[in-house]
C-alpha cells in the first residue's frame, strides 16, 4: 500500500494525541484500580474499619488523643442530635 503525502502530515500530528491519551487512559487505570474504597469491599477508606459506625470511629479518635474531650462532647450531641430526626 503506498501513502501519499496529502493525508500523512494529518497522520502525523494526530498520533501525539493517540499516544497521550493511551497514557492517560493507563494511568487512570492504575490509580482506580489501586484505591480502596469500602463500597467496593477493598480494605479501608481513610481512617475507617469496616462496618465501624460514626460513634466508633469517634470513640477511637479520643481514645488516641486525636481529638480533646471538648470536641468529643460537642460531637457525640450532634452524632445524637442526627440519629434522633427521623428520616
Amino acid at each position: 500500500m503506498h501513502w501519499d503525502d496529502n493525508g500523512s502530515w494529518a497522520w502525523m500530528a494526530f498520533m501525539p494525541l493517540l499516544w497521550i491519551a493511551v497514557i492517560g487512559l493507563v494511568v487512570w487505570a492504575v490509580v482506580r484500580l489501586t484505591q480502596h474504597h469500602p463500597s467496593r469491599g477493598g480494605g479501608t477508606y481513610r481512617d475507617e474499619t469496616p462496618g465501624e459506625t460514626p460513634e466508633d470511629v469517634l470513640d477511637r479518635r479520643f481514645a488516641s488523643g486525636e481529638i480533646d474531650a471538648d470536641t468529643y462532647s460537642e460531637a457525640r450531641k450532634k452524632l445524637a442530635e442526627h440519629r434522633r430526626r427521623p428520616r
